[in-house]
């Protein structure tokens, strides 16, 4: 049975079905007989392996078994566990010089006065507290289509609510974390002006934020306060007088050529399965090195789904500052889920199940090749404003929207989104680019997807899907239309992450 399954490594004990397999058949190339029925993306055991022993792929341990799997068994959850071992990290091990392009390609995006460039030109209504969240949807929902189209370079005016900014610690963690992110959002490449919209009452006061950005251009930059303006409807109608106020100076930003080296884009995968660090990942990850050869920056994220996979990241460090800076989030990570009950290992979910990943090792060791191989440059928090070019790394929860929220926040201008379960998500503001892992979810969701790497399992060289994504980044930042900007997705899905204890 040609191609029925895939090697990754002449070390590692299981092989990945490309399709369903069923007991008695037989893999030539392994010279073993199928025992089990294997569904595809999964994982079939090539030799006999003891209780207790360490399992696998990527030449990397995935877990231990819980049970003896002889060969040719199906290894997933029945049989394979996760369990603690020492791992080798190594600091700037692999640490190397990466070449550079001799003439970075171009995008075409909006340049602006501070320096910055965006790849959309939305005006954003924020809102300071959950209390405020119907005056913003109310102040963005006013401005349709028809009343724009007298503003063609701009893209929208979005509304950007959350679930809390009051009954929290005013100094604590989760605090400091959303007006990062409020205030990313203000200042981000893809806002030409931003609107703060206050209750008046709330922990997490608008005046700070304002005062904080500051240097803004006159006018691009206001707040509403709805007890102050009387209610509602008041604080309504000012907002809108407000924003009408941006349109002609938000139009006045057209695309022009820029270089590649302006990108920020922030790497995310959600509904992942077993070809997605066969596929997707690791052609994305030829696509980071490229952009970073271009002089761009890529943010790798999700810290409890690099967990079992931070030695990787940590041999890559261009100082030992930097790997420190990571296992100490990983240290931050254990605590914190640890004083709320849980445990890093609570992944993978139940669709990454189905879908062939058995453990949080063998999902984090996928998940880390949206990096590619160039050097980890540095180490942000939550929603920190990104300043170093190159590969980089900020500390988001795995949960999708939150840490594409962060990423945006930080000031990507871009999200790669890996999938081969078939997630439907776009980021506020941001372009969304979807990748599927498989063809039979490009067919299956053609609605949701803008890029396919499963034709990869039938021969197409990682390095020619490579410049496919390189290309698509390109394309779409310069423009053209996202799926799930065409769908309609991002504004519900701006999460920012809640920290903490609610008071």
């Amino acid at each position: 049975m040609p191609q029925a399954a895939i090697r990754l490594h002449a070390n590692d004990d299981v092989i990945i079905a490309t399709q369903q397999l069923m007991p008695g058949n037989r893999i030539d190339s392994e010279d073993l007989a199928i025992h089990d029925l294997i569904p595809p993306g999964h994982k079939v055991a090539t030799r006999n392996i003891k209780a207790g022993e360490a399992v696998r792929r990527y030449n990397q341990v995935i877990g231990f078994a819980k049970s003896d799997i002889g060969i040719g068994k199906h290894v997933h959850t029945q049989n394979l566990a996760v369990a603690e071992f020492e791992r080798d990290h190594a600091f700037c091990a692999d640490r190397h010089d990466s070449p550079k392009v001799s003439s970075p390609a171009t995008f075409m995006g909006y340049k602006r006065r501070n320096g910055k460039v965006g790849t959309r030109n939305y005006i954003a209504v924020i809102a300071s507290v959950n209390c405020s969240a119907t005056v913003v949807r109310n102040i963005a929902k006013h401005f349709t289509p028809e009343l724009l189209k007298d503003y063609p370079n701009i893209d929208g005016v979005i509304s950007l609510v959350h679930q809390t900014g009051c009954g929290m610690d005013s100094k604590g963690e989760g605090m400091l974390a959303l007006r990062r992110t409020l205030t990313g959002y203000a200042v981000h490449p893809n806002t030409a002006g931003a609107l703060f919209v206050g209750l008046g009452c709330e922990v997490n006061q608008v005046a700070p934020m304002v005062e904080q950005l500051g240097g803004m251009e006159p006018g691009m930059l206001q707040s509403v306060n709805i007890q102050d303006l009387g209610g509602t409807s008041h604080a309504i109608r000012k907002g809108i007088e407000l924003v009408t106020a941006m349109l002609p100076n938000s139009n006045a930003f057209k695309r022009e050529p820029v270089p590649v080296s302006e990108l920020i884009i922030g790497l995310n995968c959600g509904g992942s399965d077993g070809y997605s660090g066969i596929t997707a990942n690791p052609a994305l990850g030829g696509a980071v090195d490229m952009l970073v050869a271009n002089g761009g920056t890529a943010i790798l994220s999700e810290t409890p789904e690099i967990y079992g996979a931070e030695h990787l990241l940590t041999r890559r460090a261009a100082t030992p500052a930097v790997a420190e800076k990571l296992l100490d989030r990983i240290s931050w990570w254990q605590d914190y889920t640890s004083r709320n009950g849980g445990e890093m290992d609570n992944n993978p979910s139940v669709g990454n199940k189905v879908g062939g990943l058995t453990t949080i090792l063998e999902k984090s060791l996928g998940a880390v090749a949206k990096g590619g191989t160039t050097n980890l440059n540095a180490v942000y928090e939550y929603a920190e404003p990104v300043t170093e070019k190159g590969f980089v790394y900020m500390d988001t929860p795995g949960y999708d929207p939150v840490s594409a929220t962060g990423q945006a926040a930080g000031g990507a201008q871009v999200i790669c989104f890996t999938t081969g379960r078939g997630s439907a998500f776009g980021c506020a503001g941001v372009p969304t680019i979807k990748f599927s892992t498989n063809n039979v979810l490009w067919n299956r969701q053609r609605e949701d997807m803008d890029v396919n790497t499963g034709d990869l399992l039938d021969g197409v060289p990682m390095e020619e899907i490579s410049k496919r994504i390189f290309d698509a980044i390109v394309r779409y930042a310069s423009g053209e239309k996202t799926q799930s900007e065409v769908m309609g997705y991002g504004q519900d899905e701006f999460l920012p992450w809640q920290i903490g204890a609610v008071m």
